[in-house]
């Protein structure tokens, strides 16, 4: 992650860690050199293919800044190789804002967030977009396995350069519909036996009431 302080701690950054008294503290990440990209390890590839969707921040050429959500199944952000994930886009609302400003600077920024485990992945890397019909067709079999519903328009890979775990605070533990019914799944089915026995004791009274 000694990438990611190089990329993220810039000379007006630093300025205001010192201000804060976190400067000493921020310093020590940027002691460790960094040669080249931060490679994703196992870990940060489990977290991106687990979830269902994650924020995808630009920039324009008048330098303003934009955030696009991007959803699908689990797995739907592939790994590729250690420094590489990707993902088929599909047709959306037809303003093609994150795809017109990649088309001027490649440098993203993205984020990852679990609700439900409160954890969070910042990510910075180079995005490239290119038409599904001009991609290598290695990568578009690779990220067709799974992916978002819809026209795949285009195929989206992310060259990595530094990533950073965040910490929990402030998460809002939130969980999916299908996270819900996992752990809902026990409550459901005993609820189901209780209304099975509540029906045959019924049955049983009323037998007894001569009903």
């Amino acid at each position: 992650m000694s990438r990611y302080a190089q990329l993220a701690y810039t000379p007006r950054v630093r300025a205001v860690q010192h201000e804060m008294g976190s400067g000493h503290a921020a310093g020590r990440r940027l002691a460790v050199p960094a040669e080249g990209p931060d490679p994703l390890t196992g870990n940060e590839a489990a977290f991106i293919t687990g979830l269902d969707g994650f924020l995808i921040a630009t920039a324009g050429e008048t330098g303003w800044p934009y955030v696009q959500f991007r959803g699908g199944p689990p797995g739907f952000v592939h790994v590729l190789d250690a420094t590489t994930i990707g993902f088929a886009d599909v047709g959306g609302n037809r303003q093609y804002i994150t795809t017109g400003n990649l088309r001027g600077s490649a440098k993203a920024a993205l984020f990852f967030i679990d609700h439900a485990r409160r954890t969070r992945l910042k990510l910075y890397g180079h995005a490239f977009a290119v038409p599904v019909d001009q991609a290598p067709e290695k990568h578009v079999r690779q990220v067709s396995s799974t992916r978002t519903e819809g026209r795949v328009e285009r195929l989206v890979t992310v060259e990595v350069e530094g990533w950073d775990w965040n910490c929990p605070r402030h998460i809002t533990p939130r969980f999916s519909e299908s996270e819900l019914a996992a752990a809902l799944s026990p409550v459901r089915a005993r609820l189901a036996d209780l209304e099975e026995e509540n029906t045959a004791l019924r049955a049983e009274l009323a037998a007894l009431r001569g009903e």
